[in-house]
């Protein structure tokens, strides 16, 4: 049931036919898990605490640095060298005091993040590390936890969602096969663009609460390009791979 503070705070969400107030309900009830705090986690985490997700987990070992706020919005030059979940959790608390932000303070890995996904909704995959994103491919896989994964490098960002909750499914490692040399540099090496992490970032939260909804996912298994230069969106459609050493599709 929502409170009157609800009604108020997400009147313009709850007025679209496609959520109302049994769909801000739905989100009231959702558990979504953010890996990573940076460009991409950042818009993502602020939209999702807006739409009034009710309880966000946020994983993020790192601290804040001066060369991160060039991008990642969540954060002022007075978190400098203080935990990214922290700062992060508390921006969130500030912005929409309705919801439930929990701190992880540290890197997801196959020991801990399975573990952790248990009441999980959905799982968004905020990181540049190729590494941790194949660890949560896996994870979510296993515990059959949907999840909304996207990387930026330079002006180019890809998008992906997988419902695992749904076999059969492909996964990312379908895509980019683990050790396949893909996506090795990260925003250190190459660099990359504020502005189109948070377009991307935008589009991570928005997939991730029309997936929540039950609404129809653009994303769902197939792989949008965005192209910041141009402002070119293309998508390709993923099939499986018979030979994923993750899904064991043979």
């Amino acid at each position: 049931m929502l409170s009157s503070k609800e009604r108020q705070r997400y009147s313009r969400q709850i007025m679209l036919p496609q959520v109302g107030e049994a769909g801000q309900e739905k989100l009231k009830k959702a558990r979504v898990m953010i890996v990573g705090l940076g460009g991409l986690g950042s818009p993502a985490a602020l939209y999702l605490a807006a739409a009034g997700v009710g309880e966000l987990h946020l994983v993020d070992g790192d601290r804040v640095e001066i060369s991160n706020l060039q991008r990642q919005v969540l954060y002022r030059t007075n978190h400098r060298d203080k935990p990214k979940a922290q700062v992060a959790a508390q921006q969130l608390v500030a912005a929409n005091p309705e919801i439930r932000v929990y701190a992880h303070e540290r890197m997801a890995d196959g020991a801990w993040l399975p573990d952790q996904l248990g009441g999980i909704d959905l799982v968004l995959d905020c990181t540049d590390n190729l590494e941790i994103r194949h660890t949560i491919n896996r994870a979510c896989r296993e515990r059959q936890t949907p999840a909304v994964m996207a990387s930026v490098r330079g002006f180019s960002g890809q998008l992906i969602s997988f419902d695992f909750s749904t076999q059969p499914s492909p996964c990312y490692a379908c895509l980019f096969p683990p050790g396949g040399g893909a996506e090795v540099e990260n925003c250190s090496t190459a660099g990359v663009m504020g502005p189109a992490l948070g377009v991307v970032g935008s589009l991570q939260a928005l997939e991730a609460i029309k997936m929540l909804l039950g609404l129809p996912v653009a994303s769902l298994a197939r792989l949008q390009l965005f192209e910041a230069e141009s402002l070119e969106l293309r998508s390709l459609q993923l099939q499986g791979n018979n030979d994923c050493p993750v899904c064991s599709r043979q």
